[in-house]
């Protein structure tokens, strides 16, 4: 099925830059005052204008190595994964709820729903899954939820239950980000487990059923989607150079091994 390195799109916007490197990639965001800033590849769909984007290829039964490391703490948003790309992809808007299994990494001031009571933000692994049935079913209690969570004490009882509904799993990354480091996600139909060289660091029931589409990235963008109700996404100025570096990037999809693919 040829190499993973052919199948990607390379998106580098207003100051982002892609470069390929032995075995891997590196991605870099220039210093730039405003505006959205972002280094990425992706396999969502065909690279040029032919065909629709959008068409994920991997479904639960994958599995995805590599290695990564970073320049410095990034300013904004940054991982590497799967997910269907309700909203951070430029080139394609789609109303569609989101899925993810990935490593992410949210700079002050993100806030995300990871857990109750913290600010969501830091290194992590994690999965979503808005789109079942038990997490659409919110939609009508949500101005229940959102009154309800405005009190700590009922949403420290009450965000739990949410996030089981949601399929929100998280579990901090303790790795330094500036050194080489081995990840890895086994996405399965029963639950997802997630590797930092070798040592688990989540093991899930949640499963979003897909497809998805791999991604790796980095940007200037921040979301507070606070369990109270705050939501706020702006873009933050990149004043000195970042870069995310990863090598040796591997995606096994066990139910058809002609697929295993790796980079060149």
């Amino acid at each position: 099925m040829g190499s993973l390195r052919e199948d990607f799109r390379i998106l580098a916007m207003n100051g982002g830059a892609v470069t390929a490197v032995p075995d891997g990639w590196r991605f870099m965001l220039n210093p730039v005052s405003g505006g959205y800033v972002n280094a990425q590849i992706d396999d969502y769909g065909p690279k040029e204008g032919v065909g629709r984007r959008g068409r994920f290829r991997w479904r639960p039964g994958v599995k995805m190595e590599l290695r990564a490391r970073f320049s410095a703490a990034p300013i904004g948003t940054a991982g590497f994964g799967f997910w269907n790309a309700p909203l951070a992809d430029p080139t394609m808007r789609r109303l569609v709820l989101p899925q993810a299994v990935w490593f992410f990494y949210a700079a002050p001031p993100n806030d995300l729903p990871f857990a109750p009571s913290s600010p969501g933000q830091g290194w992590f692994a994690a999965t979503l899954d808005a789109s079942t049935g038990t997490a659409v079913s919110l939609i009508s209690l949500s101005p229940i939820i959102l009154l309800a969570n405005q009190l700590p004490a009922l949403r420290r009882r009450l965000w739990p239950k949410i996030q089981r509904r949601l399929g929100i799993s998280a579990a901090p990354m303790t790795t330094s980000l500036t050194d080489w480091h081995e990840y890895a996600l086994d996405w399965r139909l029963d639950g997802c487990t997630f590797w930092a060289d070798d040592a688990m660091i989540l093991s899930t029931p949640h499963s979003p059923r897909g497809p998805l589409g791999f991604v790796c990235w980095l940007d200037n963008q921040y979301m507070i989607a606070a369990p109270n109700g705050r939501f706020r996404s702006a873009v933050l100025p990149v004043q000195e150079m970042r870069h995310l570096e990863i090598a040796g990037l591997k995606i096994t999809a066990r139910q058809d091994p002609l697929s295993s693919l790796k980079t060149a």
